[in-house]
């Protein structure tokens, strides 16, 4: 009787289940709080880059948040103004999720929730796949430590780090469903996918389903076989209303990005013509990025190596040091110092390998390479060899397939059939981030290789061959690159190509032979270490098999090898340099120059700053309305407005968007007095066929005095009148999504105003009363206004807010509910969480 208690204490969930999750988890908190240490204890914060510029850019929106008690969507602290879709969304329905998150995330502090959720969010993925728990300790390990997410932790990429949080234990739940569990894999699936989709970066989620859909195929493969595929449908129909949930949750977001990005540089081209080179270069996407732009960041072919070894093209070319940027360059390696300590290298070698960086790969730059373990590589290549079932070739081609489309431009005529066929596949850039898919599946594979071969009986007779192919190949690519590190190159095109022209070659000839030494080195040196990490991996893989060890021991043996290694590579990436002191207020990590202050004291309502040196930089918009910025996802037609006026420095467009002041330098700061303020009447309107026209006017105009307008506008602006004396027109409250104005005209006229055209979810009223605004001079809004004295109202009210955020609520409580039946009938029966018997074997997943 007391043995049967102990087995079933808590419904489906065993007491050794539950010690040993406990256990789990303990594990994972120790080291994502060591892994910090002492930074996290003393409340030490990651300045990153990203974060920063998030700062910078909601900065307005959140004083106004402060102020007011509700969030603007549309924020004028950047390229004249701009929605805030994708700068700070907050809707009311996905913040119902954040108390779930926060204790999902056990209320730790950043970053050491990060990696906490990493290692959790895949140990319930491997549980999924019915591993021993140490076996899931192995793939959390293996997972959350590879290199890529502590370089996104220190580019300040966040929400993309905790989307690929939250796919492994989305994916847990499809398995579960799959599995039979219905009940439990639709609310776990239901709310990973929402806290997904609310982490707002659609690119990592969009690229997870080129594993999810292959887990699909290969469990209806293996529904077919079993002769089970009504079941396979039942799991297929509530993964599909687990979605659904899911995108509801998130309905307010994903439905203003998606119609935003219609306007942007994600979602459609310029309706300019290309001129000069930019026509010869063109390489046009129907509805999306350019091509160029898209694979900007390729991974070389040989630079997937890193996976294996890391340093295999360099390692990184900047680290992130106490809120700023530090370029690694050669002459800061241990090489580079022996050489000149020896005199083997002169002190203008010296000099001159102070000016390349340690990367040499393919990528304009990078914070670093995508390395999933030396181990995990080797156990990889041994679960491709011995596991069996339609799972097995899932993983395996989820992972090729990352692999051959994160090199980009060097297999262009793939990425070309996927921008050109694949639905979405041109909304995306820096195709190299697709090895994630890499990064989930090869540690799912390693860990199911190594539980083949620890669960087959005498299996050093039956796997030898594979388990000395997976790990001797492995070593044999170590010990080649370590003795010939040569074979990987020592430059970039672009490097060696500058050194011939600038006759650095010819001047100091030794300065070819110094770079490939030190850089070298950095190769050589990491393929040493891999192929002990190797080694040792296959030592402890022959302990158990030779009896020494038994399968836990031998198991979590395993996983300390990979986390010692892996641990170690980060660290470069992310230490005690990288973090600054912490601070209470975010106005402390930005400090406003001599030129700041003076403008400062312009306590106008409304005007906009143009700073020349950092014209594309977000640290302006903390301080200033800005005519610069950076976002990756502005207006396409004011990117056109940048590109065609504002870069030749005209004028007469700087005047029209009110540029009262020009920061020369940090100290210099010049007044325009021509800057046309925030409204005003013209006495002329040209319209004109097309955007060419539109932007050719701009040219040369006056625009005090002058307007143009695309043809299609004619029915709501009509025709201008010409200006009389007195006519004025003069803005009397200022809020980033609501400005008012009174107007006084005798005859009435036309008015444009000097803020940024957008052609949905401002309603405008003219004395109350419902009008439509048009848009002028390429970026403009204008109106048509009737004699008289009048009060005109601009209101940024997006109408599918209110309705989406309705749907966003009773989808979250919906999931809510189902997460807390799962969790009943987990812990007090498992009558419909898990129904039917499981029918995919787990020893052949």
């Amino acid at each position: 009787m007391k043995q049967n208690f102990d087995k079933k204490l808590i419904g489906s969930l065993s007491l050794a289940d539950v010690i040993h999750f406990v256990i789990a988890v303990i594990t994972f908190a120790a080291i994502s709080w060591i892994y910090f240490y002492p930074n996290d204890v003393n409340g030490d914060v990651l300045q990153q880059n990203d974060v920063m510029q998030g700062i910078a850019n909601s900065h307005e929106t959140n004083q106004t948040e402060m102020q007011t008690g509700e969030k603007p969507l549309w924020t004028n602290a950047l390229f004249g103004g701009m929605p805030t879709f994708q700068i700070a969304p907050s809707y009311k329905g996905t913040t119902y999720l954040n108390p779930a998150s926060a204790l999902y995330r056990l209320g730790f502090p950043t970053p050491v929730s990060w990696v906490f959720v990493l290692m959790l969010g895949f140990f319930l993925l491997m549980l999924a796949f019915k591993v021993r728990w140490y076996y899931a300790v192995l793939g959390a390990i293996g997972y959350a430590f590879s290199s890529y997410f502590f370089i996104l932790m220190g580019a300040g990429h966040i929400w993309k780090l905790m989307v690929l949080a939250y796919i492994p234990p989305t994916i847990a739940g499809i398995v579960w469903c799959y599995r039979g569990k219905y009940l439990g894999g639709m609310a776990v699936a239901a709310f990973f996918a929402a806290l997904q989709l609310a982490s707002n970066h659609v690119q990592m989620t969009y690229y997870s389903m080129f594993l999810i859909v292959p887990l699909v195929i290969a469990y209806l493969v293996k529904a077919i076989r079993d002769k089970q595929v009504g079941r396979w449908c039942i799991a297929t129909g509530v993964l599909a209303v687990a979605a659904g949930l899911a995108l509801l949750a998130n309905s307010p977001n994903l439905y203003l990005t998606y119609e935003y990005s219609k306007e942007t540089m994600r979602g459609g081209h310029s309706e300019l013509t290309p001129q000069g080179d930019d026509a010869l270069n063109a390489k046009p996407t129907k509805g999306g990025l350019d091509k160029d732009y898209i694979t900007q960041w390729s991974y070389g072919k040989d630079e997937t190596f890193t996976l294996l070894i890391p340093n295999v093209k360099g390692g990184a070319t900047i680290k992130p040091e106490h809120g700023d940027s530090r370029t690694l360059v050669l002459s800061e390696t241990k090489r580079a110092e022996k050489l000149a300590n020896t005199g083997e290298m002169s002190q203008q070698d010296v000099q001159i390998l102070s000016q390349f960086p340690q990367y040499f790969g393919d990528q304009p730059m990078t914070n670093g390479p995508v390395y999933v373990g030396a181990l995990i590589c080797a156990l990889f290549l041994l679960g491709c060899l011995i596991v069996k079932g339609p799972v097995k070739w899932a993983l395996l081609v989820a992972t090729i397939i990352s692999i051959l489309l994160s090199w980009g431009h060097n297999m262009m005529w793939l990425t070309d059939w996927m921008i050109d066929h694949f639905p979405m596949y041109n909304k995306f850039r820096t195709v190299a981030s697709i090895l994630v898919i890499a990064e989930i599946a090869m540690p799912i594979l390693a860990v199911m290789g190594l539980r083949e071969l620890f669960k087959t009986p005498d299996a050093w007779r039956r796997h030898r061959l594979p388990l000395l192919i997976s790990f001797g190949l492995c070593a044999l690519i170590c010990l080649l690159t370590a003795l010939f590190p040569g074979i990987f190159g020592h430059f970039s095109a672009q490097e060696h190509e500058m050194l011939v022209e600038s006759g650095q070659i010819q001047q100091y000839p030794t300065v070819d032979a110094a770079i490939a030494a030190v850089r070298g080195a950095l190769v050589s040196g990491d393929a040493w270490r891999s192929l002990i990490v190797i080694v040792l991996g296959f030592v402890a893989v022959m302990a158990y098999l030779k009896g020494k060890l038994n399968e836990m021991a031998a198991t979590l043996l395993v996983a300390a090898i990979v986390l010692v290694d892996m641990y170690a590579v980060n660290k470069r990436y992310i230490n005690a340099d990288t973090f600054t002191s912490r601070y209470d207020l975010p106005e402390q990590t930005f400090t406003p120059r001599p030129a700041d202050r003076q403008i400062m004291q312009d306590k106008d309502l409304n005007y906009r700053v143009m700073d020349v040196q950092h014209f594309g930089e977000a640290m302006p918009s903390y301080f200033h309305k800005t005519i610069g910025g950076y976002h990756a996802a502005k207006l396409t037609r004011y990117n056109d407005l940048i590109n065609n006026q504002i870069a030749k420095n005209n004028v007469q467009v700087l005047n029209m968007l009110n540029t009262r002041y020009v920061i020369v330098d940090d100290q210099t700061v010049q007044r325009n007095p021509e800057a046309l303020g925030n409204a005003w009447f013209v006495d002329s309107l040209t319209y004109v066929n097309n955007a060419d026209e539109e932007m050719a006017f701009l040219d040369n105009f006056n625009p005090a005095t002058s307007a143009v307008a695309d043809a299609k506008f004619r029915e709501h602006l009509g025709e201008a009148k010409a200006v009389q004396p007195g006519d004025t027109i003069y803005e009397t409250s200022y809020a980033p999504d609501h400005l008012t104005y009174k107007s006084h005209s005798a005859a009435g006229g036309l008015a444009v105003f000097s803020e940024i055209y957008f052609p949905w979810g401002w309603n405008v009223t003219v004395d109350g009363k419902p009008v439509e605004m048009g848009r002028v001079n390429y970026v403009l809004r204008a109106l048509q206004l009737p004699a008289g004295d009048h009060e005109i109202d601009f209101r940024f009210t997006p109408d599918v807010v209110n309705k989406t955020q309705t749907w966003a609520t009773v989808a979250v409580i919906v999931i809510y509910l189902l997460m807390l039946l799962a969790l009943n009938y987990a812990l007090f029966g498992d009558k419909l969480f898990k129904r039917g018997q499981d029918h995919v074997a787990p020893d052949k997943d």
